[in-house]
């Protein structure tokens, strides 16, 4: 996720560094903006090292004058568009004023109006400044438009006096971020084992048998898990997509590769997600030069293992239950396969889908599934995208782990 931190012209201007650390560790991606009066007190040099991004500084860039640079001039409306959350910190009591009265006079101004993402403001200044009623009325504004204030804290400040207007530390900062984003550690000291993307079965040097998966639901799934404290392992059979920040990626292309990769990592894992489309044929033979066109061909074709199955019947410790969760693709009688698919396998939850639903097939952004769950219980998801379906699936998997 993608948040921007607006950092103002204030003494507390160099806590937003340790900030910036702060919120990485939670995997969120930080881009800096900085006003005039904050590069008074903290070069723009700094967050640039620290995020490996650009800092806006500016509302136009010092060649803006070409006509052909226009992404730069229109750049408040992308950055507005593509963060997830607006943090500003410090905020003066000048840019509080700013945004309860809809000033846009720079870029950090322009931002807040362009934006549709939920805002967060953490004030530092003076006592008095803090108490004045003009300060308390634009903080009332604007906590009456949604936006999430982070109050100060209490102590000596920089200018000599005690009192509130201290800027908030830095923890209790990046938890109303994590909050407001819905952002949870539930899964914290849990170590979670991910399947994802098709397996391939070569026929011939040049031929192999596989499926349309593309893996966007077990990595979103692995990310997803990654983000809420767990450690996780990340079985993934071929892709093109990126791995997710500090996830253990274990790379494999044949069904069998996939079988023991999983069983050799499974007996340390509390949660087993299998959202990977594994093959469920194999050429009987594999020829090990490339088969010539000479007409009509007949292919045998042997089951692959089962892996699914296979950790469904494995003894469990009674003192450790692991969480086996599979995934039906389907195309008819889905939720009949899905249940008969939950019993068969030994699972705690399938997840199926009817792949021929627009929005819900492969190699889409977006799914939409039924949860079919040993209990009896059945939740149906609206479509939504692949990460949030992932966390849906992962709140599930939370209650069945207690």
């Amino acid at each position: 996720m993608k948040i921007a931190l607006g950092v103002t012209g204030g003494v507390a201007a160099y806590k937003a560094a340790e900030l910036v650390r702060r919120l990485q560790q939670e995997k969120l991606d930080v881009q800096v903006l900085m006003t005039r009066a904050a590069q008074q007190f903290i070069t723009p040099l700094t967050f640039a090292a620290l995020t490996g991004q650009k800092v806006i500084t500016d509302m136009f860039s010092a060649d803006d004058s070409a006509p052909a640079n226009v992404e730069s001039a229109i750049e408040h409306i992308a950055v507005a568009q593509r963060i997830d959350l607006l943090l500003v910190a410090p905020a003066t009591a000048d840019i509080l004023g700013k945004f309860a009265h809809g000033i846009a006079e720079d870029f950090l101004t322009t931002l807040y109006l362009a934006t549709k993402a939920p805002v967060v403001v953490a004030p530092a200044m003076n006592v008095n400044m803090w108490e004045h009623p003009a300060t308390q009325q634009n903080l009332a504004a604007l906590r009456a438009r949604g936006v999430n204030v982070v109050d100060p804290d209490e102590g000596y400040l920089a200018c000599g006096m005690t009192g509130s207007g201290r800027l908030a530390a830095t923890e209790t900062i990046a938890k109303k971020v994590c909050d407001v984003l819905g952002l949870r550690h539930d899964l914290a000291g849990q170590t979670v084992l991910v399947t994802a993307g098709p397996t391939c079965e070569d026929i011939d040097p040049v031929r192999f048998l596989t499926n349309r998966s593309s893996g966007k639901m077990g990595y979103a799934l692995a990310e997803a898990a990654s983000r809420r404290g767990a450690r996780v392992v990340l079985v993934s059979g071929p892709t093109d997509l990126k791995i997710p920040d500090g996830v253990d990626w274990v790379p494999v292309r044949a069904t069998e590769e996939m079988r023991r990769a999983v069983l050799d990592r499974a007996r340390d894992a509390n949660i087993v997600i299998m959202a990977a489309a594994v093959a469920d044929y194999r050429a009987a033979t594999s020829h090990e030069k490339k088969m010539k066109r000479e007409g009509s061909i007949t292919l045998d074709l042997e089951p692959t293992p089962d892996i699914l199955a296979e950790l469904g019947r494995a003894p469990q410790d009674a003192h450790n239950h692991r969480i086996l969760v599979g995934f039906a693709a389907e195309t008819d009688r889905v939720a009949e396969n899905a249940r008969g698919k939950l019993k068969r396998k030994g699972a705690d939850m399938i997840v199926a889908n009817d792949v021929t639903q627009e929005g819900a097939g492969f190699d889409t952004d977006t799914n939409i599934v039924t949860m079919y769950l040993r209990d009896g219980r059945e939740i149906a998801l609206p479509k939504m995208s692949k990460f949030d379906v992932a966390n849906r699936i992962l709140d599930q998997v939370v209650i069945l782990a207690r």
